[in-house]
């Protein structure tokens, strides 16, 4: 006597969810239970969860041969998602469950009383299920992510006991359902009216939000670069459904809690100078996570102390911000994950935190030490950041000065840049900062001042071809941002922000 019974769920790798058939196969024999198709540990360990949860639900573990493959077999599975499958497939093979489910995809992993645990990277499996015309099963913990699908078909549950009466009598006001999620006001912490003066730095930041550009930072110790940098966030325009979708679900990949933020918060992540480069890039030896970059996918990546930063590390981010995606390969595979990011970093000017003509005289830096401090970083990282500023410190005057009533929100701020955006968007179909220099060519007309004003610039300081055309995309900018034709004072402030290549000509 032999049974055979088959369900349905899914795999994780990376953004995509992999259809996965749990077959179990019940047969006379000496007893057995073996698991079958690339398990990793995790998986391999799902038999003692699934064997003691049937018995704490008062079912049995028949004492015959089963084999459970999990189909394909040529696909690594990892983590515990398969306990939920695996037991109901059991429970069907053997005859104590009655019930046809193939038109569901069961996730979740099974404690040993039976309850169901949450999963990581449930949300590409729910909407992989539905496009597939099959309803997801998951667990009730879950059910939070899912409320950003408005149209999916999905149904939590607690315990397995549930997830068995539903499927015998397939009432779905059994299980739970997702509460549809209202789209929210945001609710930021910080505000850009916190900061007292550094005018030029609040400009800086209007500017990199306007045209997604990348800004670094460069002042001495309490100067404000950290509070600035969380909140050039505030200033972006909120995701759109698709968009809050997508980095919810890279979220629920690596179980990040976002906490309190709005699924349409764009996303602020600032990971410590000693963070390795999978941490920040992404990777893994078995199913490689998303790291900072794509956590902070349409967001805010804030690197402090960027000279701190491994050279290594800090090269591993040359190519991302090109692509605005990371490509992570294994032996067994390839993973892409978006890293659409806005890159902010802060820098003091010297080993010592100060700028060398300080007028207390609190740089004992050399000029050597001082240009070996700021050799850390690359030139060809450099290239790359749009913008670099000097954040000044703060006058005493103005920290005891009267809060400024008049002095400008976040909010009023964004109302701004999400205007030059829409601008950018039907012009060109892209922001600025993303423009190619072949797409530049079409988008700007040189005058001959111009091109003076530019050749000057670029036998004084230095620059590159790369350091050319990205004044050239902060130039546009700056003329979006007053709806104007561009103009030879929106060049030369672009180079005026040309500072670190200033410090190191």
């Amino acid at each position: 006597m032999s049974s055979l019974a088959a369900v349905y769920t899914r795999a994780l790798l990376g953004l995509d969810a992999p259809l996965v058939t749990v077959e179990v196969h019940a047969s006379n024999g000496l007893p057995a239970l073996s698991l079958v198709g690339l398990p990793e540990a995790s998986v391999r360990e799902s038999k003692e969860r699934v064997r003691s949860a049937l018995m704490s639900s008062q079912f049995q573990l028949p004492p015959m041969r089963i084999t459970l493959n999990l189909a394909p077999a040529d696909l690594p599975k990892v983590g515990s998602r398969y306990d939920l499958p695996i037991a109901i497939g059991i429970l069907q093979a053997t005859g104590q469950l009655e019930a046809n489910t193939a038109g569901f995809e069961l996730f979740g992993e099974l404690g040993l009383d039976g309850q169901l645990r949450p999963v990581a990277g449930i949300l590409p499996s729910i909407l992989a299920a539905n496009k597939a015309g099959r309803t997801a099963i998951i667990p009730e913990a879950n059910l939070e992510e899912a409320s950003l699908l408005k149209e999916a078909k999905v149904l939590g549950a607690s315990h397995l006991l549930e997830v068995c009466a539903f499927l015998t009598e397939k009432n779905t006001k059994m299980l739970k359902s997702p509460v549809p999620l209202v789209k929210e006001g945001l609710n930021y912490a910080e505000d850009l009216s916190d900061i007292v003066g550094q005018h030029q730095a609040k400009r800086a930041l209007e500017i990199a939000a306007s045209g997604r550009h990348p800004l670094l930072m460069v002042g001495p110790p309490g100067s404000g670069k950290s509070m600035l940098a969380k909140r050039l966030v505030t200033l972006l325009p909120p995701l759109s459904h698709e968009e809050a979708i997508e980095v919810a679900a890279i979220h629920s990949i690596a179980q990040v809690d976002t906490g309190s933020r709005s699924p349409f918060q764009p996303p602020y992540f600032s990971p410590h100078h000693t963070s390795t480069a999978p941490a920040l890039i992404g990777g893994g030896s078995h199913q490689p996570k998303p790291g900072a970059i794509s956590l902070s996918h349409l967001g805010v990546l804030f690197l402090d102390e960027l000279p701190e930063f491994n050279r290594s590390v800090l090269e591993a981010l040359r190519e991302p911000l090109e692509n605005r995606a990371v490509h992570i390969s294994r032996v067994n595979g390839h993973i892409t994950y978006p890293a659409d990011f806005l890159l902010v970093a802060a820098l003091n000017p010297s080993p010592s935190g100060f700028f060398p003509d300080d007028p207390q005289n609190r740089c004992k830096d050399t000029p050597e030490q001082i240009q070996r401090y700021l050799k850390k970083i690359s030139g060809p990282l450099l290239d790359r950041v749009d913008l670099q500023i000097e954040v000044p410190p703060v006058e005493v005057a103005d920290l005891q000065g009267k809060v400024d009533p008049n002095a400008e929100t976040s909010e009023q701020v964004r109302a701004r840049v999400a205007i030059c955006r829409q601008r950018q968007l039907t012009r060109q179909g892209c922001l600025n900062g993303e423009l190619s220099p072949k797409q530049l060519q079409k988008q700007v007309v040189l005058t001959e001042p111009m091109q003076q004003l530019l050749q000057q610039a670029m036998n004084r300081l230095g620059l590159s071809a790369r350091a050319y055309h990205s004044i050239l995309r902060v130039a546009l900018t700056l003329a979006d941002m007053e709806a104007t034709e561009l103009e030879i004072k929106h060049l030369a402030e672009a180079i005026g922000y040309r500072n670190l290549d200033r410090l190191k000509a």
